[in-house]
């Protein structure tokens, strides 16, 4: 009895250690918002974005050089235009957290669960679901309850700048999708000169005078502000994007998407437990809304 029992007592062991390490990127991206909004100011964003992807990038290009050197023109062209754009969601999601709440941040950027799939279909000439258009409308109806507050008001231009950085992640996933040239790449050549591009794109942008110079930024920090930045680049960025390559070796995709898509109840979470944050029961109810509206987009797609 105990040799057919062992198996399926390891099993679920073997499943849980697995899932642990990618569950722990959800709750860091979730903490991401809080600490970017903690060390960073509208002047220093610029710089935070250079700093915080200066601190990786060597990394990542001593971990892939061999495979760096073998991708094609054609691949450099490709991931370069995809660094383009994901150098503009940092930089819309970033100046969007200075201005709105950490939790508003984390809820209002899972839409792009939901802009995703419409996107898609729209492109593909294909009618979604009708269980899909309204969990679509759930979750568009609890971001404008979240960003009210404690009452009816404008949303704030942080939250219009997280709404654009949804929507630059759908663009984002959807050119991946469609680059050919990319799809055959190794993935950490892909994220390596991704965020070169980024990186290079957040240096240009500082070269010109936009806002406090990487410089100036790392002399004026303090100790709270240096942990704040290495918790981003370190745990956030290259902790969160090695687990990724692991865990889809260890247990399926669609477990790790189901695992990392509770990022923004983790960003709510940690938004009101640590940083004081307060939504107002409209506020609240409209989070509930966000939350129950991807998941059940999530199935539907």
């Amino acid at each position: 009895m105990s040799t057919l029992t062992a198996p399926a007592v390891r099993a679920p062991r073997r499943a849980w250690l697995a899932d642990l390490p990618v569950l722990l990127v959800a709750v860091f991206w979730g903490a991401s918002y809080l600490a970017a909004k903690g060390i960073t100011t509208s002047h220093t964003v610029i710089a935070v974005l250079v700093l915080r992807f200066a601190l990786v990038l060597p990394v990542l290009v001593a971990a892939g050089w061999r495979r760096l050197r073998a991708l094609s023109a054609a691949q450099w062209r490709g991931a370069g235009l995809l660094g383009a754009i994901l150098g503009g969601i940092f930089l819309l999601e970033t100046y969007g957290v200075v201005h709105t709440s950490a939790t508003n941040a984390g809820l209002i950027i899972s839409l792009t669960m939901i802009f995703t799939p419409l996107a898609e279909a729209a492109l593909l000439r294909r009618a979604p679901s009708r269980s899909f258009l309204a969990a679509a409308g759930l979750s568009v109806l609890g971001v404008v309850l979240l960003t009210q507050g404690a009452g009816f008001t404008a949303p704030s231009t942080g939250d219009f700048l997280i709404l654009l950085a949804a929507l630059a992640r759908t663009v984002h996933v959807l050119a991946m999708a469609r680059i050919r040239a990319v799809q055959d790449a190794d993935s950490v050549s892909l994220t390596t000169v991704q965020l070169g591009t980024a990186v290079l794109l957040f240096a240009l942008l500082a070269a010109a005078g936009t806002g406090d110079s990487p410089w100036s930024a790392a002399v004026g920090f303090g100790p709270r502000e240096w942990l704040g930045l290495v918790f981003l680049s370190v745990f956030c960025t290259l902790f969160a994007f090695f687990v990724q390559m692991w865990a889809v070796r260890k247990t399926s995709p669609s477990r790790v998407s189901l695992l990392l898509g509770t990022e923004p109840l983790w960003a709510a979470a940690v938004g009101i437990a640590l940083g004081g944050e307060r939504l107002g029961l409209l506020g609240l109810f409209g989070a509930a809304l966000v939350l129950v509206g991807t998941a059940w987009g999530r199935r539907s797609a």
